[in-house]
This record gives C-alpha cells, sequence and structure tokens, in this order.
C-alpha cells in the first residue's frame, strides 16, 4: 500500500515501512472502550466507542496521548478484527462508533466499514490535518466529523506540532466537512446523528490565536457547533516550550470564551476549567482490542 492518507504526502509502502504517523499498514489499535464525557450530544449514559489508533501525522509537543501518538503503543489487528470491535461496542449500547486519531487509518476504516456498518454513527475525531481528497472518499463512510482547529498562526503549529501548513489544512478540511455534511440531524433522544462539531482547545499565553480561530469559524462556516475546550494540561515534551508549560489561566479561558458569545457563537459547549487534569487521559492497556 503506497500511503499518501493525509497532508504529509509520504509516499511510501506501509506494508514494509512507516512514514510520519509511524505504524503500518494494519490497524494499530490502542484501545476499545466506552467513554461518558465527550460532547453532550454524542455520549449518551452508556457513553461513546472510542476506538484509539496508534500513531499520529501531527507531532504535537504537548500531546496527552503521547503513548500511542509518538511512542505508537498499541496492537496490530486485521481488517475483520476492527470490524469485530465495530460490532462489539455496538452491542454494548454505545451511542456511536468514535474513530479517534483516524487520518493515518483511513483505509483501514474504509475497509473494515465495508464488512460491517454499524446501525450507529460513526464519527470521524481527528486533529484537522486532514487530505480534503480523502475526506471526500469518506462521504458514504462518516456520519458525524469532530473536528480540532488547534491553530491559526503558521509559526506557532510549525513549532508545538511540526506542521506550518496547519492552519490551511485545517481550514480546507473543515470547510469539506460541512459540504459533506451541510446540517446537523438529531435523534428523538436528542442525540446527534449527523453533524460537525468543531473543537478548539484555548492553550495558555495564545488567546489571540483562538480569538483568531473562533472569528475564521463565524465567517466562513454555516451555523458552526463550537465546542471551546479548557482541558489542557502541559504534557509530554511542554517542558521545552515556556509559554505553554503551565496550565490555562481562568481569565485566558473566559476571555476567549466571551468572545466566542460576543460574535454569536452560541451554538456549541464550554468546559469548566477544572476539567483540565491528567485524570482524563485514558489507561492505555490495550483493553478491548
Amino acid at each position: 500500500m503506497i500511503c499518501n492518507n493525509c497532508p504529509r504526502k509520504c509516499n511510501i509502502d506501509r506494508s514494509k515501512n512507516t512514514g510520519v504517523c509511524g505504524v503500518g499498514e494494519l490497524p494499530r489499535l490502542a484501545k476499545a472502550s466506552l467513554h461518558k464525557w465527550e460532547e453532550p450530544i454524542i455520549s449518551n449514559s452508556v457513553g461513546s466507542a472510542t476506538i484509539f489508533f496508534s500513531g499520529c501525522n501531527l507531532k504535537c509537543c504537548y500531546c496527552q496521548n503521547y503513548k500511542i501518538s509518538h511512542e505508537h503503543f498499541g496492537k496490530y489487528i486485521t481488517y475483520e478484527r476492527l470490524a469485530e470491535i465495530f460490532r462489539e461496542m455496538e452491542e454494548k449500547g454505545a451511542s456511536n462508533i468514535n474513530l479517534v486519531s483516524p487520518s493515518h487509518y483511513t483505509h483501514a476504516i474504509k475497509q473494515a466499514l465495508d464488512i460491517y456498518r454499524p446501525h450507529i454513527p460513526v464519527v470521524y475525531n481527528s486533529s484537522g490535518y486532514d487530505s480534503v481528497e480523502t475526506l471526500e472518499e469518506l462521504k458514504c463512510y462518516i456520519d458525524i466529523f469532530l473536528v480540532d482547529f488547534k491553530y491559526f498562526d503558521p509559526e506557532l503549529s510549525k513549532r508545538l506540532s511540526k506542521a506550518p501548513d496547519y492552519p490551511e489544512v485545517a481550514k480546507n478540511a473543515i470547510l469539506k466537512m460541512r459540504e459533506l455534511v451541510p446540517a446537523e440531524e438529531y435523534g428523538e433522544d436528542g442525540m446527534l446523528k449527523k453533524g460537525v462539531i468543531i473543537r478548539h482547545l484555548v492553550l495558555p499565553n495564545h488567546t489571540d490565536d483562538s480569538i483568531a480561530i473562533l472569528d475564521w469559524i463565524k465567517d466562513n462556516v454555516n451555523n458552526p457547533l463550537v465546542s471551546l475546550m479548557s482541558q489542557y494540561t502541559p504534557m509530554y515534551k511542554s517542558v521545552m516550550h515556556p509559554d505553554i508549560d503551565r496550565r490555562l489561566k481562568p481569565i485566558e479561558y473566559k476571555v476567549v470564551e466571551e468572545h466566542m458569545v460576543s460574535i454569536g457563537l452560541t451554538n456549541g459547549f464550554t468546559q469548566e476549567l477544572d476539567s483540565a487534569s491528567a485524570c482524563y487521559v485514558p489507561d492505555f492497556d490495550g483493553s478491548g482490542v
């Protein structure tokens, strides 16, 4: 398999080598479990079936999931086993199948969904560093896009995630996602069945960047659902970057939250600041795989 799934365009045979994502052709999973603390409209009382793929096409220095994204912890499985996991999670009552960090495994996701398509929504939970061409190939597979918009400033994305093109890539990806799913659809229980949720994690010392992102969303995305996140916790190599080597201050989150409201982005979600805790990092133990 010659892989050009994501914007890195490594153009390498992942059956023999690994690209920037650091993993091979077959799906490598670190955990599959029910998670109750995603946004309320995608987590019922049972939870969202979070399926964590190992590897990542971004290199965020503060990644809370660095054990799987940078260190590639996980187990290789077959496409058939991935499809079985979808079925098992559905049978447990999951509100959806939540594919976490899927951008480098879109080929595997399509193959598994061709084997078994769940009767619950499929969520594409990505960093926003996605190829428009690959997203187009997913249009018959994905019901909900749960996408990050991390940075507006290319220099910031270059320094913190080794991706200077991230802002433009993420903008194009989000617009494509909105094109593929033009409007939200809800079930009788109020749960989201189809739609796009744009997440933004506010970073310490970078409220101006957050405000620029919110302004862009307001000006460019039709009827956006925005999830403004406060849970930043300095982890992994954040100590090498003094500007982000601390928790978010309440005033920083408040400034961004107030701007969000002032420009009319009121259709979405905010977080309590005490959600910023390392205890929210999953225990990547291979369970459910």
